[in-house]
């Protein structure tokens, strides 16, 4: 009965785990322009503001566990797909990095906030131990690409991510999407379609790194699934 009971106290810990973060991603949707306090966060949570201090020992490594969560959501999809044999094509990695990245509206907004927020305002510790888990999602994920093209050196297949990554984030910070400005003057070289600008940029990097090696790199027919 106590290996019972402690299991479900740890499920209802990873719930509530969730249920915090969940509320601090509603409050982000609503505010994006804004980081809301703990206070808000408990009361949107309908938890104590102590509880959610239980889990979260700051806003800003609240914030950091919210992004880490959809970081580990795109690589346990990109792993999952990695795993099967099948050739990897472009236009997979372009949609996964648009459903998990693109089209959800605080992934980047929250990206490119919390690396300010390490840089500046995060415990040392949970900044470090965050880049470290993130080292592990990018060597596992590496190691796997360097599996589907053997054309790329060791370490090529975490290069070729971390590049990917620098693409993302870099552009839309040039973009349009990443202020409320109705001119072109906060976006070098004028404005563009950060979707589109992004899937030619990755094509461009992968079919350099590795295209020339692999065909099935090429990205498919319009009609075909990816």
């Amino acid at each position: 009965m106590a290996i019972r009971h402690r299991a479900v106290q740890a499920e209802d810990k990873e719930e509530r785990h969730h249920a915090i973060l969940d509320a601090a991603g509603r409050l982000l949707m609503r505010s994006p322009e804004r980081v809301a306090n703990v206070a808000e966060v408990a009361d949107e949570a309908g938890l104590a503001k102590g509880t959610v201090y239980l889990y979260f020992p700051s806003k800003e490594e609240l914030l950091l566990a919210l992004h880490e969560r959809n970081v580990a959501a795109f690589f346990e999809a990109l792993s999952a797909r990695l795993r099967d044999p099948a050739p990897l094509r472009l236009d997979f990695m372009i949609a996964l990095t648009r459903r998990h990245m693109v089209d959800d509206p605080i992934y980047l907004p929250l990206a490119t906030r919390c690396f300010g927020l390490m840089a500046t305002q995060m415990p040392a510790v949970a900044a470090a131990a965050f880049m470290e888990r993130m080292g592990v999602r990018m060597r596992d994920a590496g190691a796997g690409l360097e599996r589907h093209f053997p054309a790329l050196p060791p370490g090529g297949g975490v290069a070729l991510l971390r590049r990917s990554y620098a693409l993302i984030i870099g552009l839309w910070q040039l973009s349009s999407a990443h202020g409320a400005r109705d001119d072109d003057a906060g976006c070098p070289g004028g404005r563009f379609d950060y979707a589109e600008e992004l899937g030619a940029a990755l094509a461009a990097l992968w079919e350099g790194t590795i295209g020339r090696h692999r065909a099935p790199i090429a990205a498919a027919p319009a009609n075909q699934e990816a």
